[in-house]
């Protein structure tokens, strides 16, 4: 598959707009200094649609990461697997007006405004690298899969990040949404501090705002938790699954 960038309608561009001037004003404010440099180091603008192949341009000569053009949510294996070889999967289709703050399956503004940027950050994406490594030693074990799951999605998914003392997002999902952005900085959610095992416990809905966001110091301390994420998972899959 590939991007037709000149299939783009009005509408789409549109979106878009409407989307990144929405957010972006949110941003400036709760995001992570790294994704607010790292959205100016792949030159994301408000009136342009972003081509994948000037992405791949820009990231392959940073960290040496490309896209990859899918339908929509694909299988975790092919997933894992396409990370694995610096290769990240996204959508090209974009939400209709109609559909601005909520979407049953993750679009284009999700995919590639949420997760794209920090694909130009080097401990980020070796931490990437690490999980998808993890998720193909144990492809076969749908439980250690699960419990993967629950570290990707409360981290590049839905992670927040202290900076200066305070709290701020990086994780996709709440980077591209502009409620879930004030919500989970607010005094509603819980705001435990990154671990592995309360992580690997924790099991999550996709259809509501979280009811707790981990936080991490850094990248490069995420990156390091690899070998822990490691020992941890082979614990908890000696154990009865907790729920």
């Amino acid at each position: 598959m590939k991007q037709h960038y000149d299939h783009y309608t009005a509408e789409d561009r549109l979106v878009w707009q409407t989307l990144f001037d929405r957010q972006i004003r949110n941003l400036e404010e709760h995001a992570s200094e790294s994704f607010l440099e790292a959205l100016r180091t792949v030159g994301f603008k408000r009136d342009e649609i972003p081509d994948f192949k000037k992405l791949d341009s820009v990231l392959g000569g940073i960290t040496g990461w490309s896209m990859e053009v899918v339908p929509s949510i694909i299988p975790q294996k092919e997933f894992f697997d396409l990370l694995s070889v610096k290769k990240f999967p996204a959508t090209t289709w974009l939400r209709k007006m109609s559909e601005l703050d909520y979407l049953e399956e993750p679009d284009m503004f999700h995919d590639v405004f949420g997760h794209v940027p920090l694909l130009s950050n080097e401990a980020y994406t070796n931490f990437f690298l690490g999980i998808a490594a993890l998720a193909k030693k144990h492809a076969a074990n749908p439980r250690a899969i699960e419990l993967l799951g629950r570290i990707y999605w409360f981290t590049i998914e839905f992670g927040l990040i202290r900076e200066h003392g305070k709290l701020k997002v990086y994780g996709a999902g709440i980077i591209s949404s502009f409620g879930e952005t004030i919500f989970s900085l607010s005094e509603k959610p819980a705001h435990p501090d990154f671990d592995v095992k309360a992580i690997m416990r924790s099991s999550f809905r996709t259809d509501v705002f979280q009811e707790k966001y981990f936080v991490i110091e850094s990248f490069q301390a995420l990156y390091h938790s690899l070998g822990e994420i490691e020992k941890v998972l082979e614990e908890e899959l000696q154990v009865t699954p907790v729920l």
